[in-house]
């Protein structure tokens, strides 16, 4: 079975296909870095379907999904950008935790895995 990659860098890449799954890096926001968690989490789910669509597949078809937060207290608030993004009836297996993150101004962490 071939396993096809998407933006490969040298530590990572975005997108790896193996078969029938799509796995994607945990993706944090770029042009809204220091900004509230609910624009980094709308531009990560738009980052997110934009990989998605490369890998022949949609958020409809989300089996696992992993979101960090550096501040728990904000759930709420990521959740509600979450909830209006995922497609009802279809929510994948999810964690959400908080954790320090790489980049400081980064304040949301989201990986997910899907079926093509």
């Amino acid at each position: 079975m071939s396993i096809r990659r998407i933006e490969s860098g040298t530590h990572l890449s975005k997108v790896v296909i193996h078969g029938d799954t799509v796995y994607l890096a945990g993706m944090t926001a770029n042009k809204t870095l220091g900004k509230s968690v609910t624009e980094q989490t709308r531009e990560i789910l738009s980052m997110i379907d934009g990989y998605l669509a490369q890998a022949g597949t949609d958020k409809s078809k989300l089996l696992k999904t992993n979101i960090w937060l550096t501040d728990i207290a904000t759930w709420a608030e990521m959740n509600a950008v979450w909830n209006a993004w995922i497609v009802p009836g279809n929510p994948p297996a999810r964690a959400t935790v908080e954790a320090k993150l790489a980049n400081a101004a980064a304040k949301v962490e989201i990986m997910v895995e899907a079926a093509k």
